[in-house]
């Protein structure tokens, strides 16, 4: 058996009998059509910046992060294509060097294009989709070892943006892009727990991005970091509904303050949307991930729900973030259809307690229909998970005539009838 390795934070070690790095796209295209007769199952594997198994297969696994990503710039159509495997903040700066920007990205700049979008990762901003809406356009290789490129407004896209490699294997994303901007990030300590929830709508829609960090117990909220895009937002105040601007370094999940990006001044915007740089720590490392979806008008109800639980949920927990996502059509994003709360737990590695703390998680939110993140811990099983995403049926559907065989099935798609 090929040692494909593990998870980036450890919590899952990979089993494939196969590991195949690819340095082309076609050497991947020969390592999925060399098992296409046989029907022999085969899944992509990216940065490895989901928590469990959804990446994993008994079969051949590929990756293509070691594919040069090679861009191509259209200034006329405000678009960018390169390669799945390249990490955002790779490309970030690629773009920045011609004057071109994503319009948001994740705290974490080193989660390669196509995984980040498959799962439905997220930054934070009110006006801002998940960073599958960015798609324009993918290019895979199919069941038969072909490759085939599905564009915005044809058939199945809508499903297969979000589609957690249940239907081919990635090699190429096309990202819509805009002209570069610049960011200020300003961090906010001493403001209330119960000013957030009298009116989230005035923390949350304060600017371009907004993260709310905390642990539920504390009477006033740990962190809100505020990053305000300059020639849109007013900026903010040295003081702000009663908490104070952190005039100095801070620090996150116990890590290094210069794994963080700067604070206090303004920067070009891929240096200060994520949270962590690129050539930092990403956040703890040794961790496990859980992220609820609800509806952001019941931010209020639902956040108080949780923190019912804050004596449960403390002793296993490094800190919450609390963000922001804009409605999509996507069939799978967490966000579709409605404006969207993203209610995200970072664990200590404990992997009993951290099971043992998720059902009672799940029951508080339940009357506000949660929706879990595809590549983090959850307790949902299948039924759940259909209820949470409606149109799973008509996405599986679209899967199964893209790959007949089930191909690229494996068993976390299955438990969670997926495919």
């Amino acid at each position: 058996m090929a040692d494909a390795g593990s998870t980036w934070a450890g919590t899952h070690h990979f089993g494939a009998a196969q590991f195949v790095a690819a340095q082309s796209i076609d050497e991947a295209v020969r390592a999925v059509a060399a098992g296409a007769a046989t029907s022999a199952p085969v899944r992509a594997l990216g940065t490895r910046h989901s928590f469990h198994d959804l990446a994993d297969t008994r079969g051949t696994l590929v990756t293509l992060v070691d594919v040069p990503p090679n861009p191509v710039l259209d200034e006329d159509a405000h678009i960018v294509t390169a390669g799945a495997g390249v990490r955002y903040g790779v490309l970030a700066a690629w773009l920045q060097a011609r004057g071109w920007a994503l319009a948001n990205l994740g705290s974490l700049p080193h989660i390669s294009i196509a995984g980040a979008t498959q799962t439905g990762t997220h930054g934070s901003g009110v006006g801002n989709g998940n960073l599958a809406t960015s798609v324009a356009a993918l290019e895979f290789i199919d069941a038969a070892g072909s490759l085939v490129t599905v564009r915005r407004g044809e058939p199945d896209f809508l499903a297969l943006v979000i589609g957690l490699g249940a239907f081919g294997v990635i090699t190429r994303v096309t990202l819509d892009i805009e002209p570069t901007f610049l960011v200020q990030q300003d961090i906010f300590t001493g403001i209330a727990w119960d000013t957030l929830l009298a009116d989230p709508d005035a923390i949350l829609t304060a600017a371009y991005s907004v993260s709310v960090f905390t642990r539920w117990g504390e009477p006033t909220l740990e962190q809100i970091w505020v990053k305000s895009r300059l020639e849109r937002d007013p900026g903010t105040a040295p003081t702000w509904l009663g908490g104070t601007r952190l005039a100095g370094p801070t620090t996150l999940v116990d890590g290094d303050p210069a794994d963080l990006t700067d604070q206090g001044t303004p920067g070009p915007w891929l240096e200060r949307l994520p949270h962590f740089r690129l050539d930092g720590t990403p956040s703890n490392g040794d961790e496990i991930q859980t992220e609820y979806f609800v509806a952001r008008s019941d931010a209020s109800q639902a956040l108080a729900a949780v923190r019912e639980l804050a004596a449960v949920i403390d002793p296993v927990l490094m800190i919450t973030e609390l963000r922001t996502v804009a409605a999509d059509d996507l069939w799978l994003s967490g966000a579709r259809g409605r404006e969207t709360l993203a209610i995200h737990f970072t664990w200590r590695n404990l992997p009993g307690p951290v099971k043992g703390v998720l059902p009672a998680i799940e029951a508080a939110l339940a009357p506000f229909a949660p929706r879990p993140h595809w590549g983090k811990w959850h307790a949902f099983n299948a039924e759940r998970i259909a209820a949470a995403y409606p149109l799973l049926p008509q996405a599986r559907a679209v899967f199964e005539t893209r790959d007949p065989q089930g191909r690229f099935v494996n068993s976390h798609l299955t438990r969670l009838a997926v495919r």
